[in-house]
């Protein structure tokens, strides 16, 4: 049997629940202003932590953007996925319907799935006893809720696959969907990712001393940490041909991507491994370190993400480094929606043509050496045609997508 030929897949809508602003728009807006979505904690009790502050969305009412779900039977974080895939299809200009009748699923990112939920579960556990866990609560708990929750929400009856693979998720989630509509396999998938601030994240944090003492400030010389952050991350990809004919608006084509694990430290980033990430992406997506325009990096903020990520670009990409900056500076660690906002940042810096930039920078790290352009401050307008957006992990789960401009 003669191999079929692949199709060529694009982003047709976005979707973002995000601290800094809800719907793709919203969020853009803020980012190229380079505005802080941090604040004091309210989710939870944080008085007993010397830091108290996290990226939450505080203005989130998921009655206003869910048109099918019932709020009252899922966690927090399918709730935030559900209501960022429902905009993404509305952004789209797709025919709900239409998507439903389709051969159309979800793949969806996560680092503590339901965490919001099983931290409720516990202290019924503690305080009454197994016996008397809530049952509705009990049904909300599993991970795979999430990209179920997607699909409930949108009448979606294909593959519906929660990825934990904690803060890489979001880009396996894109690279997954773009497979499946690449080979056939589907015609729509929604591709992101979708955490909630709880306790357990914030305290795992602190504990590995990896939380900033203010505000994250990644790439500068006294950056100290991550803030924990939440939100809900969705693209709508199909094939090219599909949205062409229905005149839809094409962000970016999906040019290729790549994962690989580290297989070393628990949580130390290997910058060997990553470069190798990064060239093994540029050859599945038909590209040279050259044609890329800029770097959404995964950009922690920790003083040992930032200079190995910047190690790893310059063993990759020699003396000439693309711009990179960090959204994560505005956000907060948003976890497993992380590299989805990314690749939704990447799209609107394509479409508006701009560079995201590093917010709380007051002096770039020297140790770096020469040539890292962070885009500090705000960001900066700039002609892009193909961006290269970073998401690792703990485990050394090291993903990379390549997006460019249609051409």
């Amino acid at each position: 049997m003669p191999e079929q030929p692949h199709r060529r897949v694009v982003i047709t809508g976005l979707g973002a629940v995000s601290p800094v602003g809800i719907g793709a728009d919203a969020f853009a807006s803020a980012i190229r202003a380079g505005r802080n979505g941090t604040s004091e904690i309210r989710s939870f009790d944080a008085s007993l932590f010397p830091s108290r502050r996290a990226g939450e969305v505080h203005d989130f009412e998921p009655s206003e953007i869910l048109t099918s779900l019932d709020p009252r039977y899922w966690g927090r974080s399918g709730l935030l996925a559900a209501a960022a895939a429902r905009l993404a299809v509305g952004d789209s200009g797709l025919d709900p319907e239409l998507l439903s009748r389709s051969r159309a699923g979800s793949i969806m990112g996560t680092t503590s799935g339901e965490s919001a939920v099983l931290q409720e579960l516990a202290g019924q556990w503690i305080g009454e006893g197994l016996k008397n866990l809530e049952p509705r609560l009990v049904k909300q708990a599993p991970a795979s809720q999430i990209a179920n929750a997607v699909n409930s929400e949108l009448g979606l009856t294909g593959d519906a696959q929660t990825i934990p693979t904690a803060c890489s998720a979001s880009n396996y989630a894109l690279g997954y969907a773009y497979d499946m509509v690449r080979s056939g396999e589907a015609d729509f998938m929604l591709a992101g990712g979708a955490d909630a601030v709880n306790r357990l994240t914030h305290a795992g944090f602190y504990a590995l001393g990896a939380m900033a003492e203010d505000l994250p400030r990644p790439f500068d010389a006294n950056r100290t940490g991550i803030l924990t952050g939440e939100g809900g991350a969705a693209l709508l990809l199909e094939p090219l041909e599909h949205a062409l004919a229905r005149g839809a608006q094409i962000y970016a084509e999906v040019l290729g991507y790549a994962a690989n694990c580290d297989a070393e430290h628990m949580v130390h980033p290997d910058a060997a491994s990553i470069a190798d990430c990064i060239r093994a992406a540029h050859r599945n997506a038909g590209v040279t370190p050259d044609q890329i325009d800029y770097i959404c990096a995964h950009g922690t903020g920790t003083p040992t993400n930032d200079a190995t990520e910047v190690q790893a670009v310059r063993e990759a990409f020699g003396d000439r480094l693309p711009p990179i900056s960090s959204i994560k500076s505005m956000l907060g660690h948003t976890m497993g929606a992380a590299s989805g906002f990314g690749a939704i940042a990447c799209c609107k810096a394509l479409e508006q043509g701009f560079l995201p930039p590093t917010a709380n920078v007051i002096e770039v790290d020297p140790a770096f050496g020469p040539g890292v352009d962070c885009v500090p401050g705000q960001g900066r307008s700039a002609e892009l045609n193909i961006l290269q957006n970073h998401g690792f992990a703990f485990g050394g789960n090291n993903v990379i997508t390549i997006l460019g401009r249609l051409k």
